[in-house]
C-alpha cells in the first residue's frame, strides 16, 4: 500500500472531522471565485453606474477572504495535527521516520485541498449567475445575462489557494519535526493546573480589563476629530487588550472565587461546565479573543451595510427634498416644465426667492463655531406652496436645516436633541438672530451652496432692508408624485443641466447610491458569512477535540450510575459558555462600533442593525447545536 493510498483511507476514515472543515473550504473558493469573476465582469459594470468602481471593490474583498481563509485554515490545521497527535506518534513508534510521516500528512492536507479547490470552482461556476441575479436585484438593475466561465477568475483561485495549501503543508512539516515523541502522545492530556490567584493582583488584571473595554467604548463615541485615525487606532488596541484580559483573567477570575464560595463542592452540571473551562482558560484564550474580534469585525461590517442600504432611499430623500431644482435659470426651468406637460408627466412646480448672505452661527461649541460662512435664508411660506408640510417660524426666528450637521461638525455627534443655544449674525450687521432649533434634513437639495437657514417672509424682508451685501436667488422646484415616471423625467433633465455644473436629480442620486450600497451590502454579507464559518468552525474543532480528550471522564460518570442526559445539561452549560460569551461580547462590540459609524446614516439604523445582529447569532445558534449533537454522540458512545 502507498502513501498516497494510506491519505486516501484516511481521509475516508476521518470524513466524519472533515466534513465541517471540508464544506467551509469549498464554501471559501467558490466565494473567492464569484468575486473574481464578477470583478472581470465587463456586462454588468456597462450596465452600473459609472460611480461604482466593481473592480476595486471585488478585488479589496478577495484580498479580505483571503486573510479569513489563511486564519480559518491556519487555525483548523493546529487543531487536527493536535488532535491526530497520538497517531502521528506511533508512525515514529513502529519505526517509520519523521519525513515519511511529514510526507504522508502532506500529501493528505494536498488531497484535501485539491479537492476542496476543484469542488469550490466547479460549485462557483454554477452558482455565478445567481450570484450575479442577487447582485443585479440589490443594484436595481434590470438585463438578460449569459453563464461564461473565466479563465482570469479560475487561474486566480486556483493560485491563491495553491499558496494556501503549499503554507499549510508548512505548517505540517514544521509542527513534524519540532514535536518530540513524548509530547505526541501526551498532547491529549496536557491540561492547565490553574493556580490560586494572587487576590490584589487578579483583582487589578480582572478590572483593568473591564476598564480597556469601557475606555474604548466611551470613545469610540468621540473620535471625530483632528485625531481621527489615532482614535480609532487607540479604541481597536484597547478593545483587543481588554477582551484578551476577560477571557484570560477576569472569567478565571470570576470562576475561582465561585468555586471558592462553594468550597470547591461544584456538583456533577458545574463540574462538567466550569471545571473544563478552568483548566483550559489560559490556552483558549487567545483563540477566542480572535473569535470574538473577528465576529465583532464581521457584526459590524454587515450591519452598517446593511443599514446604509436599508436606509438609501430615506437618506437620499432628507438630502434633496425635491426631484428637480433649477437655480437661476428661468428660461430652462420653463422649457423643463413644457417638456413635463407634452410628455404628460404629474409634477407640482413652485418658485421660490431667497437670499445669500455672509454670516456666522455660533454656540455650536464645534470647530465651525463664529466662522464666517454663506447663509441661505429661505421663506417658509413659499416652501410651503411648493409643498412642503413646514411651521412657519415667528418673526425674527430662525430655524437650521442641514442633513449633515453632525458630520460637518455643527453639533456634537452624541447629542440627541438639536436644541441647542445656538444663534447667528450677519457681516456688517450688528443684530443677533436665535437658532431656535436644528433640523437633521435638508429643506432645500444639498447641491445648493450656503447653510440653509427657515426664517419667514417678514424676517427675509428686514434683512433685505437693512443688509447691502447679499445675493437674490430664484429657484424653481419640481416634485413627481409617480415613482415609475421619476426616470423618464430625469432622462428629460438631463438635457437642461450644463455639462459643467453640479445639478443633480432625486432619482440619479439614488440610483447611484443604491447601486453603491447594494454592492457594499453584497460584499459584505458574504464576507461576514466566511467570517462566520470560520469562527464557528474553529469553536467547534476545538470543542471536537476536548470531547474526545474527556472520554474517560463521561466513562466514570456513567459507572457512578449518570445518564446521558443528566450529563449533556452540564455539558450544554459549557457550550453555552464558549460559543455565547465569545458572542455576546463580539454583539456589543460592534454595537459601539455601529454606533460610532451611525454619522454616516441619516435615518435611524436600529432595525437594520438589530437584524443583522439576529441573524448572525442565529448561524452562531446552529455551530452550538451542532457541537451538542457531537457532544452527545461520544457521551452515548461511553455509555455502551
Amino acid at each position: 500500500m502507498t502513501v498516497v493510498d494510506l491519505a486516501f483511507r484516511s481521509m475516508r476514515k476521518n470524513i466524519k472531522h472533515y466534513y465541517l472543515y471540508f464544506f467551509a473550504l469549498i464554501f471559501s473558493t467558490s466565494l473567492y471565485y464569484i468575486f473574481s469573476s464578477l470583478q472581470h465582469d465587463h456586462a454588468v459594470q456597462e450596465m452600473a453606474s459609472e460611480s461604482v468602481d466593481f473592480f476595486t471593490a471585488f478585488q479589496v474583498a478577495g484580498i479580505l477572504l483571503i486573510v479569513i481563509v489563511s486564519i480559518f485554515t491556519v487555525y483548523a490545521n493546529r487543531i487536527f495535527l493536535k488532535r491526530r497527535s497520538r497517531e502521528i506518534g506511533l508512525y515514529q513508534l513502529i519505526g517509520l521516520s519523521k519525513g515519511w510521516v511529514a510526507r504522508y500528512l502532506i500529501i493528505e492536507n494536498t488531497l484535501l485541498g485539491l479537492g476542496a479547490l476543484l469542488i469550490g470552482i466547479v460549485c462557483g461556476a454554477l452558482l455565478s449567475r445567481l450570484f450575479l441575479l442577487i447582485l443585479m436585484k440589490l443594484l436595481g438593475l434590470e438585463g438578460v445575462l449569459g453563464i461564461s466561465i473565466n479563465a482570469k477568475a479560475i487561474f486566480m483561485t486556483v493560485l491563491v489557494f495553491l499558496i494556501i495549501i503549499v503554507f499549510t503543508s508548512i505548517q505540517v512539516l514544521l509542527s513534524i519535526y519540532r514535536t518530540t515523541l513524548l509530547d505526541l502522545f501526551q498532547a491529549d492530556k496536557q491540561q492547565e493546573h490553574p493556580n490560586k490567584p494572587r487576590p490584589f493582583l487578579a483583582t487589578v488584571m480582572a478590572l483593568l480589563g473591564i476598564s480597556l473595554i469601557g475606555f474604548g467604548y466611551q470613545l469610540s463615541g468621540h473620535m471625530l476629530n483632528d485625531q481621527l485615525f489615532l482614535n480609532m487606532l487607540l479604541v481597536l488596541s484597547t478593545t483587543i487588550a481588554g477582551t484578551y484580559l476577560v477571557f484570560r483573567v477576569t472569567i478565571s477570575w470570576g470562576i475561582y472565587w465561585f468555586r471558592k464560595r462553594k468550597n470547591g463542592l461544584l456538583g456533577l452540571y458545574n463540574s462538567l461546565s466550569l471545571a473544563p473551562l478552568m483548566h483550559r482558560m489560559r490556552s483558549n484564550a487567545s483563540s477566542l479573543t480572535l473569535i470574538t474580534v473577528l465576529s465583532a469585525m464581521a457584526i459590524t461590517l454587515v450591519s452598517i451595510a446593511y443599514s446604509l442600504y436599508y436606509t438609501v432611499e430615506q437618506d437620499t430623500r432628507l438630502q434633496m427634498p425635491y426631484d428637480f431644482l433649477i437655480e437661476n435659470r428661468e428660461q430652462e426651468a420653463e422649457a423643463f416644465r413644457l417638456e413635463l406637460e407634452q410628455e404628460g408627466i404629474d409634477f407640482q412646480h413652485g418658485q421660490v426667492e431667497a437670499l445669500r448672505i455672509k454670516g456666522s452661527i455660533h454656540g455650536s461649541q464645534t470647530e465651525n463655531d463664529g466662522v464666517t460662512r454663506d447663509l441661505l435664508w429661505l421663506p417658509a411660506e413659499q416652501l410651503i406652496q411648493t409643498g412642503k408640510v413646514l411651521k412657519v417660524p415667528s418673526n425674527g426666528e430662525v430655524i437650521f436645516y442641514n442633513a449633515r450637521a453632525n458630520i460637518e461638525a455643527f453639533m456634537d455627534v452624541n447629542t440627541e436633541s438639536s436644541n441647542q443655544d445656538m444663534w447667528l449674525e450677519l457681516q456688517g450687521k450688528p443684530d443677533i438672530y436665535p437658532i431656535s432649533s436644528m433640523i437633521l434634513e435638508n429643506i432645500i437639495n444639498y447641491n445648493v451652496y450656503g447653510l440653509q437657514l427657515l426664517a419667514s417672509e417678514t424676517t427675509i424682508d428686514e434683512i433685505r432692508e437693512q443688509t447691502e451685501y447679499f445675493e437674490e436667488i430664484r429657484f424653481d422646484t419640481f416634485l413627481i408624485p409617480n415613482k415609475q415616471e421619476r426616470e423618464q423625467a430625469s432622462s428629460i433633465y438631463e438635457k437642461y443641466v450644463p455639462k459643467d455644473s453640479f445639478m443633480p436629480d432625486f432619482y440619479s442620486e439614488y440610483q447611484n447610491s443604491l447601486q453603491k450600497f447594494g454592492l457594499l451590502i453584497f460584499i459584505s454579507a458574504f464576507l461576514g458569512l466566511a467570517f462566520l464559518i470560520a469562527t464557528g468552525s474553529i469553536l467547534y474543532f476545538k470543542q471536537m477535540t476536548e470531547a474526545e480528550q474527556e472520554k474517560q471522564s463521561f466513562k466514570t460518570l456513567r459507572q457512578l450510575g449518570f445518564d446521558v442526559n443528566m450529563i449533556m445539561k452540564g455539558i450544554a452549560r459549557k457550550q453555552a459558555f464558549v460559543f455565547f460569551i465569545p458572542l455576546l461580547i463580539g454583539l456589543l462590540h460592534s454595537w459601539f462600533a455601529v454606533k460610532a459609524a451611525s454619522i454616516l446614516v441619516i435615518s435611524s439604523i436600529t432595525v437594520p442593525t438589530i437584524t443583522a445582529m439576529g441573524m448572525y447569532a442565529l448561524i452562531y445558534f446552529i455551530f452550538a447545536v451542532l457541537t451538542l449533537r457531537y457532544y452527545r454522540k461520544i457521551v452515548k458512545s461511553q455509555m455502551l
